[in-house]
C-alpha cells in the first residue's frame, strides 16, 4: 500500500447534535469549521457512541470495542481496558505511527500512572487533565498548584488541578481550549518521516461554559459568572443555578465555547491543509455523547439528552475527511458506531481492520462504495438498555433506579420509564410507544439483546 495516512480524530465534550450551523435547525449557531469539514468530507446522519455518558462512550471508542466486555456501563463502574483490548495508539503505534493525546481523559477515575492515562495506553507524546478526579470536567481558564490552593475545598469542583505532559505535573494557566490545539499543532509540525495519530479530546463545550477569557465576555457583552466557593452555597444548590434553566445567558455562554472550539479546529483544518501530506490526512470530528440539556445544548430534532438513551442522547455528529480517498460533501444513512474509529484507522494504516474487536471498518461505507456496516447496534448503562435494529428500537429504563433518580432530581433530565418501541423511520423523534401494537418486534428484539448480553457477560468474566 502507498504511505499509511496521517490521523487527526476530534472528540469533543457534550456536544448537541443540533448545535452545527451546516444542519441549518438553529439559527443562533456559528460553525464555519465544521461546515468546512462536513464540506469537505462524509457525513453520518446515523451515528452513535456506545453510551449516553462520556466515560464508557471514550472507553469503546479508544478500544473499538463494547466497553461492556470489560464491565463498564456508567461512571461508577468504568474504566479503560485492559492491555487484552489494545487501544487505537497502542494498534497504531505498533504499526510504526508515531501518537499524541491532548486534552481531556476521562474512562473513570484514573490517577497519575494508572492504565487510562494517555502515556500507559500507547501515546507517546501527550498534555491532558484528568477530569475523573475532577467531576467529570476541565476548567476552561486554569490549572497549576496556585488555583488549587486558592480554591481550596472547591478546588475538585471547580477542576483546576494541574494538567499533566507525559507523565509530569504542568501547570497551564491559559484558556484550555486554545492550549489543547496549540500542544497538538507542535505535535503535527514536528518533523519526522513516520505518520501519526494526533487525538485532541476537547473539553468544551462541558459545563461549566461561562469561565470564558475576559476579553471573550468583553467582546460578547456576557456578565462573568462565580465559580463556587465552599460558605457561598451548598454545592448542589449552587449547581442548580448554574444549570438550565436558572443559568442567565446560559445558551450564549454555550455557544460562545462552541464558537471557539470551532475555531480551533479551524486551525488544525489550516495546518493540514498547509502539510505536503494533507490529502493523505484523515479527519475526524465526533462527540462523547449527546448535547446536555442542563447545559443548554441542543439536539433537535432528536429526543433526549445526555444521560439518555433517547436518540438525543446516543447519536453524535459524525464527520470524516479523507481527500484522497473519500468524496466531498456526501451524507450517509446506516449505522455507524464510534467504535468503528479504530477499525477504521488500523485498516487504513495497515490494510485490514482487526479481527478480534466489535468495531467494523467504514471505509467504503464512507465512499459510497459499500453498504452499511452492520444494521444493529446495543447500549446497556446497568439501569436501562436499548437495542436498534434496522428502523426499529427498544428499549428499557427502571425508573425507580438510584441513578434515574438522581438524573432527573440534579441534572433535570428525564430518562424515560418502562419499556418502549420505537420506529425511527416513522417516528425519529421517538414520540410514538409500539411495544404494544406490535409484540413481534419486541420479542424479536428482546431475544437479540438476550444473546447481546450474554455474549458481554461472558467476556465480562474473564480474567486475564
Amino acid at each position: 500500500m502507498d504511505r499509511a495516512p496521517n490521523i487527526v480524530l476530534i472528540v469533543s465534550d457534550d456536544h448537541g447534535y443540533a448545535d452545527r450551523s451546516a444542519l441549518g435547525v438553529r439559527d443562533d449557531v456559528v460553525t464555519p469549521s465544521l461546515d468546512r469539514l462536513a464540506a469537505e468530507g462524509v457525513s453520518c446522519a446515523e451515528a452513535y457512541v456506545t453510551a449516553p455518558v462520556c466515560s464508557p462512550s471514550r472507553a469503546g471508542l479508544i478500544s473499538g470495542a463494547y466497553q461492556q466486555r470489560w464491565g463498564a456501563h456508567w461512571f461508577d463502574d468504568c474504566s479503560i481496558a485492559g492491555p487484552e483490548h489494545p487501544t487505537v495508539a497502542e494498534r497504531l503505534a505498533e504499526a510504526g505511527y508515531r501518537t499524541g493525546y491532548y486534552g481531556k481523559v476521562h474512562y473513570g477515575r484514573e490517577r497519575a500512572g494508572d492504565r487510562g492515562t494517555p502515556p500507559e495506553h500507547g501515546f507517546q507524546d501527550s498534555f491532558y487533565g484528568l477530569a475523573g478526579q475532577s467531576m467529570g470536567r476541565l476548567n476552561y481558564l486554569r490549572h497549576s498548584s496556585e488555583a488549587v490552593e486558592q480554591y481550596g475545598d472547591a478546588a475538585r469542583a471547580m477542576a483546576v488541578q494541574p494538567m499533566y505532559s507525559g507523565r509530569e505535573e504542568v501547570d497551564a494557566e491559559g484558556f484550555l481550549t486554545e492550549l489543547i490545539a496549540d500542544r497538538a499543532l507542535d505535535f503535527m509540525a514536528t518533523d519526522d518521516e513516520r505518520p501519526f495519530l494526533a487525538m485532541v479530546a476537547f473539553n468544551a463545550v462541558h459545563n461549566f461554559c461561562w469561565q470564558l477569557p475576559p476579553d471573550e465576555l468583553a467582546r460578547r457583552g456576557l456578565p462573568a459568572f462565580d465559580d463556587w466557593y465552599p460558605g457561598a452555597a451548598d454545592y448542589l444548590d449552587w449547581y442548580d443555578g448554574a444549570i438550565s434553566p436558572n443559568l442567565p445567558d446560559g445558551r450564549a455562554y454555550y455557544l460562545a465555547q462552541l464558537e471557539l472550539m470551532d475555531a480551533q479546529v479551524g486551525r488544525i483544518l489550516d495546518a493540514v491543509d498547509a502539510r505536503g501530506d494533507g490529502r493523505d490526512t484523515i479527519v475526524v470530528y465526533t462527540t462523547d455523547n449527546g448535547g446536555s440539556s442542563c447545559n443548554y445544548g441542543v439536539n433537535d430534532p432528536l429526543r433526549g439528552s445526555k444521560y439518555t438513551l433517547y436518540e438525543g442522547g446516543i447519536r453524535v455528529p459524525f464527520i470524516v475527511r479523507w481527500p484522497s480517498r473519500l468524496p466531498a460533501g456526501l451524507t450517509r444513512q446506516g449505522l455507524v458506531s464510534t467504535m468503528d474509529l479504530l477499525a477504521t484507522a488500523v485498516a487504513a494504516a495497515t490494510g485490514a481492520a482487526p479481527a478480534d474487536i466489535d468495531g467494523r471498518d467504514l471505509t467504503g461505507f464512507l465512499a459510497g462504495e459499500a453498504p452499511a456496516v452492520r444494521d444493529e447496534l446495543h447500549w446497556d448503562t446497568g439501569w436501562q438498555w436499548a437495542v436498534r435494529r434496522g428502523p426499529w428500537k427498544l428499549a428499557h429504563v427502571d425508573e425507580g433506579a438510584p441513578h434515574a433518580r438522581e438524573i432527573r432530581r440534579v441534572e433535570h433530565t428525564d430518562p424515560g420509564a418502562g419499556l418502549r418501541l420505537t420506529d425511527l423511520a416513522s417516528d425519529p423523534t421517538e414520540t410514538q410507544d409500539l411495544s404494544a401494537a406490535r409484540p413481534d418486534v419486541v420479542a424479536e428484539l428482546l431475544a437479540a439483546r438476550h444473546e447481546w448480553r450474554a455474549q458481554m457477560d461472558a467476556a465480562a468474566s474473564i480474567t486475564i
